[in-house]
């Protein structure tokens, strides 16, 4: 499987052509790129960025996506082409979806991948510190999501785990500022996790990354034939794609909460970074998103040990790799889901 490139435009006013087989960025009359298109598989538009309808076409035609984001990266729309995929793989997604044991197994098995990559960020969190009180708490946290673990193999039904779920997630999120080196703690600590609008630095650092994160997995979801649409974990909602959701939550802490911390840590990204809108909002500036885009790519192509594929490979390439695994269990060819956890 080859990792293909998305292209992500960030540049407020920038215009997209189709310059033969070619991809090119014009910002103000001026080139400024040129991208081969059998290089990428999708393209995300941040902003007031602008399309030619002809490489609107030409995308379409070719199976690669057009997503359109705000600035803050929050999702608008989305042109394809043809659905791809196997038909009865959807039917069987669908009878899945109405089945609640069906439902509860992919949701625990979602959830506990969510919790395991929790915990390492914590426990790694803890081993770096450097500061015993900060260490203490980060493993007490930790201890807290493996009994959380052992409580979600008993949960009942998806209100059980969702409860679960909600309630590790809030103590995540009130001791990951302990992971943020102490002399930049007072410009991204977080009280917890806020959205629509993120309403501090870290959340609106981490909710970028969750947007590129989110596209990557909607694409893997598609890219196998599944229904992004139709989940098991999330309640199915109109332009909501409850599946990709559904396998986000294993790859947050991997490849978007920790990015953070080291994009913060490294000192690659800084108070300065971030402009506060009327209202509290707190968004990136244009030239940290550029940053952080850059950033996300480049761990997309670090490469890793799959578990269960007993192979290294890039973790762009996980989330496509999960997908398959995902549609062997909706097919019935694998009886029990299995998320990716590293070691």
């Amino acid at each position: 499987m080859q990792l293909l490139n998305t292209l992500y435009v960030t540049t407020p006013d920038a215009y997209l052509h189709l310059d033969n087989d070619t991809l090119r960025v014009e910002i103000e009359r001026e080139t400024r790129l040129r991208v081969p298109l059998h290089h990428i598989s999708a393209v995300v538009c941040f902003g007031h960025v602008m399309v030619s309808p002809i490489l609107m076409h030409r995308l379409a035609d070719e199976g690669k996506s057009l997503v359109l984001l705000d600035g803050n990266g929050r999702f608008k729309a989305r042109l394809e082409g043809p659905v791809s995929g196997n038909v009865l793989l959807r039917q069987a997604q669908h009878r899945r979806s109405t089945s609640a044991d069906s439902c509860l197994a992919v949701a625990k098995s979602c959830i506990a991948g969510k919790l395991k990559n929790c915990r390492q960020v914590l426990l790694r969190g803890a081993r770096e510190t450097g500061r015993d009180d900060d260490s203490a708490v980060l493993v007490t946290v930790a201890d807290e999501f493996a009994r959380a673990l052992a409580r979600l193999e008993h949960a009942p039904d998806l209100d059980a785990v969702r409860g679960i779920e909600g309630d590790a997630a809030k103590r995540y999120f009130g001791a990951l500022s302990l992971v943020v080196r102490p002399d930049a703690r007072d410009a991204f600590t977080m009280s917890g996790r806020t959205r629509r609008p993120p309403l501090d630095r870290m959340n609106a650092l981490i909710s970028f990354l969750y947007a590129m994160l989110m596209n990557d997995v909607r694409s893997a979801v598609e890219s196998v034939g599944l229904d992004p649409q139709i989940g098991f974990l999330h309640a199915v909602r109109p332009g909501r794609a409850a599946l990709a959701l559904d396998l986000m939550e294993e790859f947050r802490p991997l490849l978007a909460d920790r990015l953070a911390l080291t994009l913060v840590n490294r000192r690659q990204i800084g108070a300065g970074d971030f402009v506060e809108r009327p209202g509290g909002a707190v968004v990136l500036k244009d030239e940290a998103r550029k940053a952080v885009v850059t950033a996300y790519q480049e761990r997309k192509q670090e490469t890793v040990m799959h578990p269960l594929m007993e192979s290294v490979m890039s973790f762009g390439l996980i989330p496509f790799v999960q997908a398959r695994l995902l549609a062997r269990v909706v097919r019935g060819d694998a009886e029990l889901y299995l998320p990716f956890t590293p070691k």
